[in-house]
């Protein structure tokens, strides 16, 4: 007994000294805040909306004062059933309407029925066990093509698995293109529980291990419209969101060859004078760039060179309408088909050659990705505004990436050294939160943020402190800009104490040329990248000052959708609060679905005898102790 007591006590002491530790730490960060506000984030706060202002942005955007919305989250749930996984994912969303007033906040109402009639998808995949691993991008290994570098066993397979959770991303994409898609264009307004710009590259992340597409992509070789997927459509689609208007792609890094590609598709044959002419392409080390792309093009024939004129290969062309295809056509697969007991149905399995095979997650991943892009065109096309919020976050781009580049471009009211930067707490969140709280009488709720180019957190300051100059801060690369603005905002307060306020949120939305692009809100720098100084044009509302009427009009929107009669909304958005009582519904009634079958194979005459062997040890070992507490 007093062996177990030396080491529990032991284990106490050591968590207690080491959160007071990380406690005191934080303490210091704190006291180092003291004029962080005045010296600093004054410039960038934003606290005084105009409904009127709000009233003519909305007739401005929408062609009307009164907006249909919807809020959307996402649920899943996996969990073995004897020698099976089973995974579930799902999206379901909030909807309503929105009026915007001249003189007065906006008036927010909700549908009724939302369980019952109100839009969602879902999708539950059974596997086996060891199954998983040939399915789950979360056990392929580069090195060898797919296969396991490592034995598993079945709780590391049951612990690790991810199939549930990319189930869950592509239903909240494919909701959301379909909502955006609806030939009424009743939807005008979307809100996602995600980091847009964020989930993006980290799509783009999850889809760049070249190496595994041939080994464990089962797209490649499907057939749309009697036309193969290949590698080089997959490629071609990473990258093809496009709008002329903003300059995306730009003819610069990694997007290059698609701007290149793209305009030789939309504007026929070129020679590399005419091409370099359209890209804004005047000195010799870039003109050495798009001639070495245009090489690996005509090599990989996404064109062709005939005499010295370039042209599109009509294989490509069509790519991306192909994929839209493919997307829509396996989304309604996962999410509308239904099995029958003849003849059931496993979404994640497709016919190719023949023969079943199962999509991956590696697959899920690109079918995201690609539903995604759509889901933005679709927004341009059709001008939805569509808005990423965020609960909780750990982001410091602004902390370690905006304010930095800033001060190094002199474009801060007072310097501010690397070394009182330092000393901020870690995150975005805590040092906005507490600055809030500590200037609560100069701070007013609402508040946001003034509104920068999410590629920012993809940017450091140039090493020779260039004013003009910026680098990516990994391996040189900046993610796409004039996409994304992303901001930070406090909803809520109490209204009998003004310190108790709530979270700061994380936002990020869809840039808008219309809206958001203009003399005053253009940066412009310059990316030393592979030997060539490449231009880099981003979006920043520099200060307070600068006019951004749909920040105005979002935020005055966001605070008519808080819910202060609700506590565990406090400060959130109302729509996605509800979105997600819906979805944790039914993930509620799922789980009781799986807990029901499990019994009903314990309970089945027919199954009795193979019980023994299709349960694991932990499985029978649960029952029986299970059992024996039930008896005691």
């Amino acid at each position: 007994m007093s062996i177990l007591s030396d080491g529990v006590k032991k284990t106490s002491e050591l968590l207690r000294f080491g959160a007071e530790d990380r406690i005191r730490e934080y303490e210091h960060r704190f006291k180092s805040m003291r004029d962080v506000y005045k010296r600093l984030l004054s410039q960038f706060i934003i606290s005084d909306f105009d409904y009127g202002k709000a009233y003519d942005t909305a007739l401005e955007f929408f062609g009307s004062d009164t907006v249909h919305f919807a809020g959307i989250d996402g649920t899943m749930y996996s969990n073995p059933i004897y020698d099976l996984m089973i995974f579930f994912g799902g999206a379901y969303c909030a909807t309503g309407t929105v009026k915007f007033h001249p003189n007065s906040p906006p008036t927010v109402k909700y549908d009724s029925n939302l369980l019952g009639g109100g839009a969602g998808l879902s999708s539950v995949v059974p596997i086996y066990i060891n199954e998983v691993p040939e399915v789950d991008q979360a056990f392929f290994s580069p090195e060898d093509a797919g296969e396991s570098a490592r034995p598993l066993v079945d709780q590391n397979i049951i612990n690790n698995a991810t199939i549930a959770n990319w189930i869950m991303t592509f239903a909240e994409y494919y909701l959301a293109y379909r909502l955006a898609s609806d030939p009424s264009g009743k939807f005008r307004i979307l809100l996602m529980d995600r980091t847009i710009s964020g989930e993006r590259t980290s799509l783009l992340y999850d889809t760049s291990k070249m190496e595994l597409w041939k080994a464990k992509s089962n797209l490649i070789g499907y057939e749309v419209e009697g036309v193969p997927i290949d590698i080089k459509d997959l490629a071609y689609g990473r990258y093809c969101i496009r709008e002329p208007r903003l300059g995306v792609p730009p003819p610069r890094s990694d997007y290059l060859r698609y701007a290149i590609i793209f305009l030789v598709q939309d504007e026929g044959p070129m020679t590399i004078d005419e091409i370099c002419e359209r890209l804004g392409v005047t000195d010799k080390k870039r003109r050495r760039r798009v001639e070495r792309y245009l090489k690996s093009s005509v090599d990989e024939e996404y064109l062709f060179l005939k005499g010295d004129r370039y042209e599109a290969n009509p294989r490509y062309t069509d790519t991306w309408n192909r994929l839209k295809i493919l997307v829509r056509k396996l989304g309604d697969r996962f999410f509308f088909e239904q099995g029958s007991k003849d003849k059931p149905l496993n979404v994640m399995k497709i016919v190719k050659d023949g023969k079943e095979h199962w999509l991956t997650t590696l697959d899920i991943a690109f079918l995201s990705l690609f539903c995604l892009q759509m889901l933005i065109e679709e927004c341009w096309r059709r001008r939805i505004l569509l808005i990423g919020i965020t609960k909780d976050t750990a982001a410091r781009d602004f902390k370690r990436q905006l304010i930095p580049i800033l001060n190094n471009e002199g474009l801060l009211k007072e310097s501010i050294s690397p070394e009182e930067l330092e000393g901020l707490p870690n995150t975005d969140r805590m040092i906005l939160q507490f600055v809030s709280i500590q200037n609560s009488d100069l701070v007013k709720v609402p508040w946001s943020l003034i509104e920068y180019d999410s590629c920012f957190k993809t940017m450091i300051p140039d090493k020779k402190c260039r004013r003009g100059y910026v680098q990516g801060a990994h391996r040189n690369r900046i993610s796409l800009e004039k996409t994304f603005l992303k901001s930070y905002i406090q909803l809520s307060q109490a209204r009998k104490d003004p310190l108790l306020r709530s979270n700061v949120l994380l936002t990020d939305r869809l840039v808008y040329p219309d809206f958001d692009i203009s003399e005053e809100t253009i940066i412009k720098f310059k990316n030393e990248f592979s030997s060539a100084k490449e231009p880099l044009e981003v979006i920043l509302f520099k200060d307070k000052n600068v006019e951004n009427k749909l920040q105005n009009m979002i935020m005055v929107m966001l605070k008519a959708m808080t819910a202060p009669s609700i506590p565990e909304a406090f400060g959130h958005n109302k729509p996605l609060f509800i979105a997600d009582k819906i979805a944790k519904w039914h993930y509620s009634i799922f789980k009781r679905i799986v807990n029901s079958t499990r019994d009903w194979i314990l309970n089945n005459h027919k199954l009795r005898r193979f019980i023994f062997y299709m349960s694991t040890f932990r499985e029978r070992r649960a029952l029986i102790e299970a059992t024996r507490r039930e008896v005691l």
